[in-house]
């Protein structure tokens, strides 16, 4: 007599379908055969290992650079660091991430094409690549790093990659001294030609996360769901309380606790919608008036991209190069570029560094979340790799040497944190891009302009 058939797989990712409507779920141990999951406990958990989480590896990007003055850690290196007045929202998460100086994109000077750093720094920053001058359709930079994780470990996941921004994309027009605003608006690029503009409507983010089937169906289930006022997860309860039924207690507080922050974030896009649906409201369905909300929201749907294993890497670009964006809820009403072009005026200084406090907060936050999201004995922060950095260093110079950056997370325990790493001056940051193509098992001689790998255990 064949064996009975179990009421659910031991893929990673566990789903449930309603209309139309499917959910990620974390891994639960409850559903893994006793045999296997004894197997697995007893043997050394490496990446590939049932039980073991897999590496998510994201990218945040700032633009406009930093006033380096109270930026960096000071009083000493290693452990013993100290950080500064515009790091001071990271004070919680210090042991959780090191502050890497000493990386630069040489690819992002003019080397004879002029000037355009704006735009060569995000094209740059995660290609390493001089992009090529021209504000047709011609364009040229590289294969970002983003994208060789998503063809290397990306096929199994439901999306290969995720892109995000809280600015709208652009991918025609001249933007900056003759350079494509392909060049300023893209951090991703799948192929030296093709840039992947990111989706900066939570709405749209969370339909391609959670909606499911065609896109016609995921058309129709939403308006489905907005004739009847029911949300995806009201459409699934009832396959939820199938589910629970099979799960252990600890699992169950899993579940829960992960359909509550799926319904919270569900709620939050809805309540910006029905903002939106006013006659005098300026913005798009979906997308927030506050800018800090905006990014925060953001943040929320990226680390539910990874709590439920759905992409393996995300990026973040929380504002294109040579934004104007004013910060009222600050006090700064002139635009963030134009403060960058500081001339060394203590009050263009003082505005900036409370512009790099502000987005710093948000990194906090975004690693205070990943912190929140346990993953067996560590947390999802554990299992990731997080860089947080500009492609310009000072917004008044345009240069594009010792580049602020920052690394958080342990890489399931193969990066050392906790530190403030200083490195030779001029480092080629696609030198740390290679490293962590070797921690996500995606096999590459060089990335851009790499000379080496850099050693972050």
């Amino acid at each position: 007599m064949p064996a009975p058939t179990p009421p659910f797989s031991l893929n990673r990712r566990q789903f449930l379908t309603g209309l139309g409507a499917l959910v990620s779920l974390p891994i639960f141990e409850s559903l893994i055969p006793g045999p296997v999951l004894r197997a697995a406990e007893s043997a050394a958990a490496g990446p590939g290992s049932l039980l073991a989480p897999p590496l998510r590896t994201a990218f945040v990007y700032v633009p406009n650079g930093v006033n380096n003055a109270h930026w960096w850690p000071t009083a000493g290196a290693g452990s013993s660091f100290q950080l500064s007045s515009s790091l001071a929202a990271l004070e919680p998460h210090k042991s959780d991430l090191q502050i890497i100086a000493g990386l630069g994109h040489k690819k992002a000077n003019g080397n004879g094409d002029g000037p355009g750093d704006h735009a060569r720094a995000s094209a740059t920053f995660l290609t390493g690549t001089q992009a090529l001058k021209t504000s047709g359709s011609d364009i040229r930079a590289g294969r970002s790093i983003d994208q060789m994780i998503a063809a290397g470990i990306g096929a199994g996941h439901r999306l290969p990659s995720l892109e995000l921004s809280c600015d709208p994309p652009r991918l025609a027009g001249n933007c900056d001294s003759g350079y494509s605003c392909a060049y300023q608006f893209n951090l991703s690029w799948r192929s030296e030609n093709q840039p992947l503009p990111a989706e900066r409507n939570p709405r749209l983010v969370f339909e391609r996360m959670f909606g499911g089937g065609s896109v016609q169906e995921t058309v129709e289930s939403r308006t489905v769901r907005a004739r009847q006022r029911r949300s995806i997860l009201d459409f699934v309860m009832d396959d939820t309380r199938r589910l629970q039924r099979d799960l252990g207690r600890a699992d169950n507080a899993k579940l829960d606790e992960y359909l509550t922050s799926v319904r919270e974030i569900e709620r939050r896009v809805t309540s910006f919608e029905s903002f939106a649906a006013r006659p005098e409201a300026p913005l798009p369905a979906g997308i927030p008036s506050d800018y800090e909300e905006h990014m925060r929201l953001m943040c929320d749907l990226m680390v539910l991209s990874f709590q439920t294993r759905s992409t393996p890497v995300a990026t973040l670009m929380l504002a294109s190069e040579a934004s104007g964006r004013t910060f009222p809820t600050l006090g700064i009403t002139e635009g963030h570029h134009s403060l960058s072009h500081h001339e060394q005026r203590a009050d263009k200084l003082a505005q900036i560094r409370k512009i790099d406090e502000f987005y710093m907060r948000q990194f906090s936050y975004l690693i205070g979340r990943m912190k929140s999201v346990q993953e067996g004995e560590g947390t999802l922060l554990d299992n990731s790799m997080v860089v947080f950095g500009s492609g310009i260093r000072d917004g008044d110079r345009h240069d594009h040497t010792d580049l602020p950056v920052i690394l958080a997370g342990r890489a399931g325990g193969r990066i050392q944190t906790g530190r403030y790493l200083q490195l030779p001056s001029d480092q080629p940051m696609t030198n740390l891009y290679l490293s962590m193509l070797d921690l996500n098992g995606v096999k590459a001689d060089r990335i851009g302009d790499s000379t080496g790998r850099l050693k972050l255990g």
